[in-house]
């Protein structure tokens, strides 16, 4: 499993923007780190944890949930074995702890044991 680390949230006004990141703790090589699938997941209190967007291995074709769609942008920057979820016209239902993960398979991310998980970073959006 590959270690990661969220960095990027905050308090912003609704309609601010943010910019989330997603690193590895320790060097690993940008070949291994490009062949993870890749993807952004949230949760808030008293809700269960769902799926925001997700970037393959190739960093093609990207999905992202219905309810952000238009306004969140996934990108990957494998040279720098790094992450990104830009966020903009933030929503005060944007609120929750946001976290990144990585699985090799694509099938399996946030749904299997073999998913890498970061520690989360907390978003707020006041209205």
């Amino acid at each position: 499993q590959v270690q990661l680390v969220e960095s990027g949230g905050g308090s912003v006004q609704a309609g601010g923007s943010l910019r989330l990141s997603c690193a590895t703790s320790y060097t690993y090589s940008w070949y291994l780190y490009s062949r993870y699938c890749m993807g952004w997941f949230r949760q808030a209190p008293g809700k269960e944890r769902e799926e925001v967007a997700r970037i393959p291995s190739g960093g093609g074709s990207t999905n992202y949930a219905d309810s952000v769609k238009g306004r969140f942008t996934i990108s990957r920057d494998n040279a720098k074995n790094t992450l990104y979820l830009e966020m903009n016209s933030l929503k005060p239902e944007d609120t929750a702890m946001y976290y990144c993960a990585a699985d090799l398979n694509c099938y399996n991310l946030g749904i299997r044991r073999s998913t890498s998980w970061g520690q989360g970073t907390q978003v707020t959006v006041s209205s």
